[in-house]
């Protein structure tokens, strides 16, 4: 079933050093740029992520620090990549928990501003965690009737990612062919930053999503509970992104006291 787009819609995948999103670095990224007259875009590059890639890493993905070597860095080619996702929305496979994370720290490392607050996100991991319980091999050869061959390269994931949402949409009337509607019946909850370490409650309000503080308000915590908790995660290892929302929160308290 072709995609329903009001606007493009960039499908993607990396290949990382490691599977810490505060730390590890892209060192493969493919996209395939759907349009909404149905013309595909697809890009796909290796990157030098300035830090050896370990052997556990390079078992996966095969791609050695060799490879990698005389490749661009991510801030040599974040502006143009800004601009190639310009206006989209996004869709990958397990992406809304790693990938868009990931993403998001490189850009924010190279200085190049991308607020994608008002894109819409679909994770085909979760339609298919949702109606299946499956892999992303086992949804390829579920929906599409294929074996994925050269699974763990950047670009075959992609477009496997792409063609298993079409399949989809196929296989399930009750599925609506809207990317609005994909990305809330995709999401795993109202995340205030990509990593998950922020998300919304019932009433719109930012909550801590981790440690003791767990279900409690930002604003509560920063203001009167423990003031002192905001200058303990910006000195800890948190992605730059929840940095940066918990300081805009910050800033939002100071300004309404």
């Amino acid at each position: 079933m072709k995609l329903n787009l009001k606007r493009p819609i960039v499908f993607f995948d990396l290949e990382t050093t490691g599977v810490d999103t505060a730390k590890d670095r892209i060192v493969e990224i493919s996209m395939v740029k759907v349009m909404p007259d149905g013309e595909e875009i697809v890009r796909t590059r290796r990157i030098n992520p300035q830090m050896p890639i370990p052997a556990e890493a390079t078992a996966i993905h095969h791609i050695t620090d060799e490879d990698v070597k005389d490749e661009p860095t991510f801030a040599q080619i974040a502006k143009s990549l800004s601009k190639f996702i310009e206006g989209c929305d996004f869709g990958g496979f397990n992406s809304n928990r790693f990938d868009l994370p990931v993403l998001v720290e490189e850009f924010m490392r190279a200085g190049v501003d991308v607020d994608l607050r008002k894109r819409k996100f679909i994770d085909v991991q979760n339609i298919f965690h949702k109606m299946e319980q499956r892999t992303l091999v086992a949804a390829y050869k579920f929906y599409c009737g294929k074996n994925l061959e050269e699974a763990h390269s950047a670009q075959a994931d992609t477009m496997a990612t792409y063609e298993v949402l079409k399949a989809q949409l196929d296989k399930y009337p009750e599925l609506q062919n809207d990317v609005e509607a994909l990305a809330e019946f995709s999401s795993r909850g109202e995340v205030a930053d990509y990593a998950g370490r922020i998300v919304f409650n019932d009433k719109g309000e930012e909550v801590f999503n981790f440690g003791k503080y767990k279900g409690k308000t930002v604003a509560s915590v920063f203001t009167s509970i423990d003031p002192g908790y905001y200058s303990w995660m910006m000195n800890g290892d948190f992605p730059l992104y929840t940095k940066k929302i918990i300081t805009e929160i910050y800033i939002r308290c100071k300004q309404s006291n």
